[in-house]
């Protein structure tokens, strides 16, 4: 089969389940006789099980009492299902991007929207929203550092209102990554996840995104890349992602 003939839409829709019979019946030749690729649809696959291993039990947690009281029932039924909805996109991201010429394209649209999952499905949560607190900041940092394999900074934005909560460690497309959630004075969440490239990448200018509802800005910095999503207008995150950069980059 020339090598052509199977574009890197093609093993997305693959992994989706989004192919007709006779196609997949191509698409599994064209990888029956290259190895590698074979890996890496493998590895597609593992991602999505793995974000639903994470993922998939908050959707039947019962709802807060105190949101309940405050009328919040609505609110969090509407971010389970929002992040339904993500994971499901998630799942046939390859399909929807059929068009765009460039894998490094796709795999940064699918960054951002998983950021905005891990954002929808930890933001609401009242006792466990973080693994690791603000009162033991040094440990946290060291702890993901470790497991991401490279030095991390975590940005304090008092300046602009917010204040660390704390962060967590999740699965990402390539390995671990992390979480870290900021809170205003009004209850107000954001979360900033941070991944490490598969190369160090020039810096990035700052790329915009809404999931479901939820804002994201997200850019490469050498070896990292960053995603701060929020539930807030855009103009109000750009403020907050450019004291994250200034904060990483001083």
């Amino acid at each position: 089969m020339n090598a052509l003939a199977v574009t890197e839409a093609d093993l997305h829709a693959y992994v989706d389940g989004a192919l007709p019979p006779a196609r997949v019946a191509e698409v599994e030749a064209y990888l029956a006789e290259r190895p590698e690729e074979a890996a890496r649809v493998a590895s597609y696959r593992g991602q999505i099980q793995a974000l639903r291993r994470e993922f998939d039990g908050v959707l039947d947690e019962p709802v807060p009492e105190r949101l309940r009281r405050a009328g919040g029932r609505s609110r969090l039924l509407a971010r389970a299902a929002a992040a339904a909805a993500l994971i499901a996109l998630g799942g046939v991201a390859g399909w929807q991007l059929h068009g765009w010429t460039s894998v490094r394209q796709v795999e940064t649209a699918a960054w951002a929207r998983r950021a905005a999952m891990a954002h929808v499905v930890y933001s609401p949560e009242v006792r466990h929203p973080v693994e690791v607190g603000a009162d033991q900041e040094a440990h946290l940092v060291a702890w993901l550092s470790k497991r991401l394999g490279t030095p991390l900074k975590v940005p304090h934005l008092g300046g602009v209102g917010y204040a660390l909560v704390g962060g967590r460690l999740l699965p990402g497309e390539r390995g671990p990554v992390a979480q870290f959630m900021y809170q205003d004075g009004r209850g107000t969440r954001l979360t900033l996840y941070v991944r490490v490239n598969a190369e160090p990448a020039r810096e990035t200018a700052f790329r915009y995104s809404r999931e479901q509802g939820v804002s994201v800005f997200y850019w490469l910095d050498r070896n990292l890349g960053y995603a701060l999503s929020g539930e807030m207008a855009k103009s109000d995150l750009l403020r907050v992602a450019e004291a994250v950069y200034q904060q990483l980059n001083p």
